[in-house]
């Protein structure tokens, strides 16, 4: 049985597709993976990718990647695979979401990917009922293809969950293993406002027990006011699954309390927050 503290990308057999039970799509997400090698072009500290390596994946076989998908969709909507392989609860298709083992935007067929997802959906008359996702970094903005396939899930009424776990360099640094400043992430987080509804998804979290400083958790709150106007909301998660980075021994979740206290900050701003601790 699929359940949300097992993501795993081989759970069907598949190279590209996997279903996941996710907490916060509300049931079960179709993953794409299009990082089949464990290539990122981000180190987070809690990432749950085993063998996590820097760079970008291979080329995407876009057949198998149909092929894929609809074969999937088949077992899934004429098939019995949801009543085999998923809790009671949760036997409902949510979305469709790039997501997978590295940053899904880093793939040279990234917008040919979202154009045949879009084509398999319309065959399977899905479009209407199916949300199509992308969880991304956003450190590929610049890149037009990439704003072209944003953009054309922003058409299909999808959405982006745009990844912002820290605003200071510092704190990016630490949890993203990247060096970027806060005048380069909101750019970015506002581009891709411009293209789809986006929501800022932020893994809060502990280090050796200590919450973010105070420092960073400022530096994030005036990121997220900034761009208020314009994003959707945040999506504020703990740790659902271990880490297999190096530094996975001193990662924890926070208190309930104290999760639900930075939630409430967020709030204050006028922004709509998703918590799941």
């Amino acid at each position: 049985m699929l359940n949300v503290k097992d993501h795993s990308r081989d759970s069907a057999g598949l190279s590209y597709v996997y279903p996941v039970v996710s907490r916060r799509a509300g049931g079960v997400s179709i993953g794409i993976n299009l990082n089949i090698n464990n290539a990122c072009n981000w180190a987070c500290v809690y990432c749950q990718v085993p063998n996590l390596t820097r760079g970008g994946p291979p080329p995407i076989d876009l057949q198998q990647l149909e092929s894929e998908l609809r074969a999937f969709l088949h077992e899934a909507t004429v098939g019995d695979y949801l009543a085999r392989h998923v809790p009671p609860e949760a036997r409902r298709l949510m979305d469709v979401a790039f997501s997978g083992n590295g940053e899904p935007t880093s793939a040279a067929e990234f917008y040919d990917a979202v154009m045949l997802v879009e084509k398999v959906l319309a065959d399977f008359s899905l479009c209407d009922h199916l949300k199509l996702r992308l969880i991304t970094n956003g450190s590929l903005m610049h890149r037009p293809r990439v704003c072209q396939g944003i953009a054309r899930i922003g058409a299909l009424n999808g959405e982006v969950w745009f990844k912002v776990d820290r605003a200071s360099e510092a704190g990016v640094a630490r949890i993203n293993g990247v060096r970027l400043t806060t005048t380069q992430i909101r750019a970015a987080l506002l581009k891709c406002a411009e293209l789809a509804p986006t929501w800022v998804q932020t893994c809060y979290f502990a280090i050796d027990g200590m919450e973010a400083s105070e420092e960073d958790r400022l530096a994030y709150l005036e990121l997220v006011e900034s761009a208020r106007e314009k994003i959707k909301g945040v999506h504020l998660y703990g740790l659902a699954r271990p880490s297999l980075q190096p530094d996975a021994q001193k990662l924890s979740n926070l208190s309930r309390e104290d999760f639900q206290r930075f939630a409430r900050r967020i709030s204050a701003l006028g922004v709509e927050v998703v918590a799941n601790p």
